[in-house]
């Protein structure tokens, strides 16, 4: 048996899986904000609960925002920063006593989806969440590509390619930096700009969508420049990998439009003169990140 763990900002999740991929059991609990020891425990807490319901035990794979340092063993990079600088793996396998295996939560999405989702029997999978931030995976020929700083797939941090007016002043990442692909293209990024350039107070996501369906010219505009910003985006990663599918998860990924507007504006920024990239929805939705989690142990 897989036991599989999603680590997100807003909630902790579960699965156990057979051998056969099939769901024995999900659970899911809120994430203590900012607080790295109930997160510990909220994450024993479930593990407990699956196995004492299916009465054995599994392997544990734990998907997170964020990445393993190879030089500390400390997580990096997590928008979750209560996690940051934590000896995450070694104080679970404490806790649990077993092994885990860690990933970052974008690698475990890609290699779900190219496990048995929407890019299964592909060769080259990016997988891409926009929510409440941007991450990426890569997955090759079946297996993660980690990278020599455990940071590939790692695109929401370099700058978006070709600010322009519409994209000036480079807004303020937490990374540090300014300009990042994840201050335009997560859910919070995209809502930030349309309040900035319209001078309205905060909004969502899925209010200026609502907007756009009933005509408002404003949120209308917000989302073509959102599509044109995707679409510059993945172009610098098709120009890179070169991948046979993008495969798009997390809120905004629900956003039908993306995957006929997106592939009709990357060509003229993509250096060939066919793009044969498909660019396609998560199949197994916001369970894709828990179950790539489970499977980052293989089959016995």
């Amino acid at each position: 048996m897989r036991i599989g763990i999603d680590l997100g900002g807003t909630k902790i999740e579960i699965i156990a899986l057979g051998d056969d991929g099939r769901t024995l059991a999900r659970r899911r609990v809120a994430t203590p904000q900012g607080d790295y020891a109930r997160t510990l425990e909220a994450v024993v807490g479930l593990v407990a609960a699956v196995e004492g319901e299916l009465g054995r035990r599994g392997t544990v794979g734990v998907g997170m925002p964020g990445a393993l340092s190879r030089h500390s063993g400390l997580i990096k990079n997590a928008n979750s920063t209560c996690l940051i600088g934590q000896p995450l793996k070694r104080d679970l396998e404490a806790l649990l006593g077993r092994a885990l295996r860690v990933a970052n939560d974008a690698n475990c999405f890609a290699l779900s989806e190219a496990a048995d989702g929407a890019a299964a029997g592909a060769g080259v999978v990016f997988g891409v969440i926009l929510g409440t931030g941007v991450g990426g995976g890569v997955v090759v020929n079946g297996q993660v590509l980690d990278g020599a700083n455990a940071i590939a797939g790692e695109w929401g941090h370099n700058p978006l390619p070709l600010p322009d007016g519409d994209d000036l002043p480079l807004p303020a990442c937490y990374c540090g930096r300014a300009g990042c692909v994840e201050t335009y293209l997560s859910g919070p990024g995209m809502a930030a700009d349309h309040a900035r350039r319209n001078g309205l107070a905060p909004t969502t996501p899925e209010a200026i969508v609502a907007g756009a369906s009933a005509g408002d010219v404003a949120c209308e505009t917000t989302l073509q420049l959102y599509e044109a910003r995707l679409a510059r985006a993945l172009a610098g990663v098709i120009n890179l990998l070169d991948p046979d599918v993008i495969v798009l998860g997390g809120g905004l990924s629900n956003l039908a439009r993306l995957y006929t507007q997106v592939p009709r504006r990357w060509g003229a920024h993509v250096f060939s003169d066919q793009v044969e990239t498909r660019l396609v929805r998560a199949l197994h939705g916001d369970s894709s990140g828990v179950r790539g989690a489970a499977w980052l142990w293989p089959a016995d």
